[in-house]
């Protein structure tokens, strides 16, 4: 391993290598491989906060007994069109991917579905869950609250999480859209990250501890980052931890247990999925012929000066996973060295080369 740059990994090696750590933990490897392959999709979209930087504090956790490796996924109250799961306290991925799994089901029975969950944990980027309704042509929708990082609006002190929220909506010739954003200003995982590199975070993004606005990554972190708009950010984070958490049954507020700082007790995660059969409303092809008509539309808007083209959600993911697919993930020396050390501990081997992304290897 070189340990002194950044190196450009196999996807798909990389996912293996994530799996088989992970089955050391006693997940089973479905599971295992559905969560590696969680976290490099995060890493293949260009969410590397998301992604297989969170490998020490998922198996920290799971040595430490804090994450059930081997849950019993229960249905505690269903309709045809909802439900409640208990996750008994297994991976968020795991849990999660199981419950939008129900509820497509119910959306294609009923025309809708959603599932209210308890009992998880961090589950990773939002838009692997919505974006599983794409593939049988629905729309999906994915809420999760957090652990309390975040001040409300007004406020000095962290209440609400950065509480992230997906919508995925099937296109026809175009791209889908595909919108997966925190409530913060930024993600705390990039907060985590800037600060493992030493680097500075933009203004508006965090205050510290004395409810100063702080562009110290480190400082940042003991205190707490701010919502996206204001007051805006500040409600919409609050209503989606009253649906993913209050209503759940799951904790909710400075109740979460933090993915990091707690190490004693489990985080109690809550999250909310839906899904919505489109063909309940509409024509299913009509449907995305209308919204590639929106797209062109909105794509064809002309760019404010400074702004070189009009964007959708999910476009720039896009364009960066068809990048790394080809070229490999980067990943940094300390994400590197973390993996490094992981594999030795769990005896998975690490290579000092991996297979470029066309390799047959890979």
């Amino acid at each position: 391993m070189s340990g002194d740059s950044i190196e450009n990994v196999n996807p798909s090696w990389l996912k293996g290598f994530c799996s088989a750590v992970l089955q050391e933990m006693e997940i089973q490897p479905k599971d295992a491989d559905l969560i590696a392959e969680s976290l490099v999709q995060a890493n293949l979209w260009g969410v590397d906060s998301h992604g297989v930087t969170r490998m020490p504090i998922y198996v920290e956790r799971l040595r430490k007994k804090l994450v059930n490796p081997k849950p019993k996924i229960t249905i505690l109250q269903e309709t045809p069109a909802m439900g409640v799961v208990d996750g008994d306290n297994g991976s968020g991925q795991v849990v999660a991917s199981r419950s939008m799994e129900l509820a497509i089901a119910k959306a294609r029975e009923s025309g809708v579905g959603v599932v209210g969950i308890r009992n998880s944990n961090h589950f990773g980027a939002a838009a692997f869950f919505t974006m599983m309704a794409l593939r049988k042509e629905m729309i999906g929708v994915a809420m999760s609250n957090a652990p309390a990082t975040m001040a409300p609006w007004g406020g000095k002190s962290p209440y609400l999480g950065t509480n992230p929220i997906s919508v995925a909506v099937p296109a026809g010739q175009e791209l889908p859209i595909v919108l997966d954003m925190a409530t913060s200003v930024v993600a705390r995982g990039k907060i985590i990250l800037a600060a493992r590199k030493g680097e500075c975070i933009p203004a508006g993004c965090a205050i510290d501890l004395d409810g100063e606005v702080t562009t110290d990554a480190a400082r940042a972190l003991d205190g707490c980052v701010l919502p996206f708009g204001g007051p805006k950010g500040s409600a919409i984070s609050l209503l989606i931890d009253v649906l993913a958490g209050v209503l759940t049954g799951a904790a909710f507020g400075p109740h979460i247990g933090d993915l990091y700082r707690n190490m004693e007790c489990p985080q109690c995660v809550g999250h909310m999925m839906g899904a919505i059969d489109i063909s309940w409303f509409s024509d299913v092809d009509a449907f995305k012929k209308r919204i590639d008509q929106m797209i062109r539309e909105l794509k064809s808007v002309p760019p404010a000066k400074g702004v070189r083209e009009v964007l959708l959600p999910g476009e720039i993911e896009s364009r960066i996973q068809q990048r790394r697919e080809a070229e490999g993930i980067p990943l940094t020396p300390d994400v590197l060295s973390d993996l490094y050390r992981l594999g030795l501990e769990y005896e998975v081997p690490w290579c000092d080369t991996h297979p470029t992304p066309n390799d047959d290897r890979g």
